[in-house]
């Protein structure tokens, strides 16, 4: 559905006629335990605006002191990026007004990043790898968080007032901005799907990051314009600002380039402007005329010192690096035994993490990957979630399994069971005591069930005695709703045999 008054041109249509060019700015939370320029705790979900000191709330007089550990972090990244790290680098003033910024400046880097001239290889859904070359990794600190009250969006527009929440103000953050993106055609979405996945995984491997992009740790700004075929100009670019899901990437690229399109088909120009992407609608609309860096005013941080590197930090650092994704990859589909198909479809559906959880809490991996590849991917593709988004744990998994092999329920309940933990009624096992969902294994429940089903198909009863045992299933249905789906399936069987004189 478009936003407002918005023609959208057909995916297929927009790529037949015009070369996306994308790039994009990936913004990383460090899991430092203060924030990037003072003592206070970086901490989530604390009480609003406790984790804060004078420096955070840009009070007079201040002085910041640089978080050592979130530059080595920021290094980390770097040289995870295969970028060229910086012998000498330091902060400048971002001058902007808003209320989540009390200093109304935000401290950053300006020309001189930490970190530069990288590239990262992109594995694309077929096995295709795309290289996306890095311009720089850069670090700032996060600004405060706003929240609109009284309007029915949870957006500015509409609200009444707004609240601000200074705990976020001055958590450390990298940005990772990529150089211009050509060359990806129909597959745009898709890359920056994938783009934003890897850098997720790179920093939550690196133990740098927690990841989530629930709670905005990754956020990704997502630039888009297009190219008339054959035209060597690139076209007037729009952001997308602060996505913070892989699919929502994916799908706010997607439709930028349809906009694009139908903007460019009805021979109007792109607005350089900032975009705000709506899940509900999954579209964007317009949020502010898109600044340069000359309107920020950059100068500077003349109260920090510039950071020095050196070769022998460097490599301490270097020889700290995790096991490469694609090495970790490897390592776990061996360990796994997931055929190539299966694993792809792991990693395409973002889960490798969450089963890798799963496996190493005790489950194995055929069990992991049942539960996330099935039921769980179902119920949160009904809801419109990602999988991990549903409140399920490995506990869950863990404990619905032990259910299943203690014969105390059976498959059919056990997905059952699942849609009741996400609807929030508590434990699988609390579940099933409450709703009365045990499998009925007792024989007199059983066998008057059986009977019933027997008196009532004597035709199978008769190709059962015959020898044609599969034709026990067709009795099958008869005892399951007669038990309302909890008979155990093998004790039916066996009792059904013995009624009949049959050996197993």
């Amino acid at each position: 559905m478009a936003a407002f008054n918005d023609v959208l041109v057909d995916f297929d249509e927009a790529l037949d006629k015009y070369d996306p060019v994308l790039g994009f700015e990936v913004h990383v939370e460090l899991s430092t335990k203060t924030k990037m320029f003072s003592a206070a705790p970086n901490e989530f979900g604390d009480t609003p605006n406790t984790n804060v000191t004078p420096v955070c709330l840009g009070l007079p007089g201040v002085l910041p002191v640089v978080n050592k550990t979130a530059v080595e972090y920021a290094i980390l990244i770097g040289l995870a990026l295969n970028c060229k790290i910086a012998e000498r680098c330091g902060f400048a003033r971002k001058n902007y007004f808003y209320p989540d910024t009390p200093k109304n400046f935000q401290t950053s880097q300006y020309d001189d990043p930490i970190a530069y001239d990288g590239w990262l290889d992109i594995e694309l859904e077929d096995g295709e790898v795309f290289r996306v070359e890095i311009e720089r990794a850069h670090m700032e600190e996060d600004a405060g968080k706003l929240t609109h009250m009284g309007g029915a969006t949870g957006r500015i527009q509409g609200a009444d007032y707004s609240l601000v929440d200074y705990n976020r103000s001055g958590v450390p953050l990298v940005e990772i901005v990529t150089k211009t993106i050509h060359g990806a055609g129909k597959r745009a979405p898709e890359l920056a799907k994938a783009y934003v996945a890897a850098i997720r995984e790179i920093v939550k491997n690196l133990g740098v990051s927690e990841a989530k992009m629930e709670r905005g740790n990754v956020r990704c700004d997502a630039n888009v314009s297009l190219m008339p075929k054959g035209s060597e100009k690139l076209g007037t670019r729009t952001e997308t600002k602060n996505v913070n899901s892989l699919r929502a990437v994916e799908h706010a690229v997607r439709f930028e380039i349809e906009r694009h399109a139908g903007v460019l088909d009805a021979g109007d120009k792109i607005v350089q402007e900032t975009r705000h992407w709506h899940e509900d609608t999954r579209t964007t609309t317009s949020g502010r005329p898109k600044s340069d860096a000359d309107d920020y005013r950059y100068f500077p941080e003349p109260d920090l010192v510039p950071i020095i590197t050196t070769p022998e930090w460097i490599e301490e650092l270097r020889a700290r690096l995790p096991e490469p994704p694609a090495a970790r990859r490897k390592r776990l589909q061996g360990d796994w035994g997931y055929s190539d198909a299966e694993f792809r479809d792991v990693v395409n559906a973002g889960l490798m993490d969450a089963i890798e959880e799963t496996i190493a809490s005790g489950a194995t991996s055929a069990v992991a990957r049942k539960w996330w590849m099935g039921e769980i991917s179902r119920l949160a593709k009904n809801a419109d979630l990602e999988p991990t988004a549903l409140g399920v744990t490995p506990a869950t998994i863990i404990e619905l399994n032990s259910l299943i092999t203690g014969k105390k329920i059976n498959d059919k309940i056990a997905r059952q069971v699942l849609e009741l933990v996400v609807a929030g009624e508590g434990t699988p096992t609390d579940i099933v005591a409450a709703r009365s969902l045990a499998v009925v294994n007792d024989d007199s429940a059983l066998g008057a069930a059986i009977d019933a089903a027997m008196e009532a198909m004597p035709d199978v009863v008769a190709k059962v005695k015959a020898g044609k045992l599969q034709a026990i299933g067709a009795l099958m249905g008869p005892v399951m709703k007669a038990t309302r789906g909890q008979a155990d399936a093998g004790r039916v069987r066996e009792l059904v045999l013995e009624k009949l004189g049959i050996e197993g």
